[in-house]
């Protein structure tokens, strides 16, 4: 069932982009004016507004915080809405995603796992990347491990980063831990030498720590996040697909995920180490998935990095 919890964008988003975008300086808070509306019904369902869903219990890319969703998807969803000259109607779908656009509650859904097939609606390209990715501090010298058997590395227990480490180096090398906080923690006073972890819940854990991270490694190929909008309906595909590649390319999901992650993403020059079939107690069910890894384990919110 289609959660109605909702939330209304303000100009505070576009101000805070537009600010670190164009570099500036007044005291005067930036409110920019609102284009005219570049897309009506039918192509969207309700005049003047963009409705976009996403799913709140996967901060940092939507969470509560506030009493409000907000997260990295929210910000995305904000600058398209901008750039179409729309207001913003952000709406919880949860994990039904494709019911809420084959019932029209939504336009478009973002947080949509891209190495999944979607038969049931349009995918765009990746708006952002992800993998599950070894970390290591940032000053130190470490670079992928040989072998990980006189290393330790900690990924969250029953995770598809813990999947992704016994499959790689076995079971010896994973040192399970219950939350990503502290596996950052015993990763910046030297009690585990790396951390598995999803890119971008990785960063976003690392950076509410206050540990200055780098990924040395991704642990089997990078995926990534797309938008998704009804099959049938090819000209808002067409739209949502121009309008995410110019915020990829004027620089504005770089600000976004700097203002969530620490840094912009960047995985093209990371190695790769694929995962391999392992026999016996060191692997685990190659078709075994694991769990959503969390920043914490006490809540998904990502109200601390608004």
């Amino acid at each position: 069932m289609l959660k109605k919890i909702r939330a209304i964008a303000a100009v505070a988003v576009s101000a805070v982009l537009s600010a670190s975008l164009f570099g500036c300086s007044s005291s005067e808070e930036y409110a920019p004016e609102l284009a005219s509306p570049s897309v009506s019904s039918p192509t969207i369902g309700e005049d003047g507004v963009l409705r976009v869903g996403v799913n709140s219990d996967r901060s940092p890319l939507a969470g509560m915080g506030s009493e409000r969703i907000i997260g990295i998807d929210v910000d995305i969803a904000a600058s398209m809405a901008d750039e179409l000259g729309l207001k913003l109607d952000v709406i919880d779908v949860g994990t039904d995603a494709e019911k809420a656009l084959a019932d029209g509650d939504v336009d478009l859904v973002l947080d949509i796992d891209s190495s999944e097939t979607h038969s049931g609606f349009w995918t765009s390209d990746d708006y952002i990347p992800t993998g599950v990715a070894l970390f290591a501090m940032d000053s130190n010298s470490s670079t992928v491990p040989e072998t990980a058997s006189d290393k330790s590395i900690a990924a969250q227990v029953s995770s598809k980063s813990a999947w992704a480490v016994t499959n790689a180096f076995g079971t010896d090398a994973l040192s399970s831990t219950t939350d990503l906080a502290t596996a950052f923690t015993d990763l910046s006073n030297g009690s585990i030498d790396f951390v598995a972890a999803d890119v971008i819940i990785g960063m976003y854990a690392a950076n509410r720590q206050g540990v200055d991270v780098k990924i040395v490694a991704l642990l089997g190929a990078p995926t990534g996040y797309c938008a998704g909008v009804a099959q049938e309906n090819t000209e808002l595909q067409s739209i949502v697909k121009d309008a995410l590649a110019r915020l990829r390319s004027n620089g504005t999901i770089d600000v976004i995920e700097k203002k969530w992650l620490g840094s912009a993403i960047d995985l093209s020059d990371i190695e790769v180490i694929e995962n391999k079939t392992q026999s016996g107690d060191d692997a685990l069910d190659d078709n075994e998935e694991g769990d959503e890894e969390q920043p914490d384990s006490s809540s998904s919110s990502a109200a601390t990095a608004a």
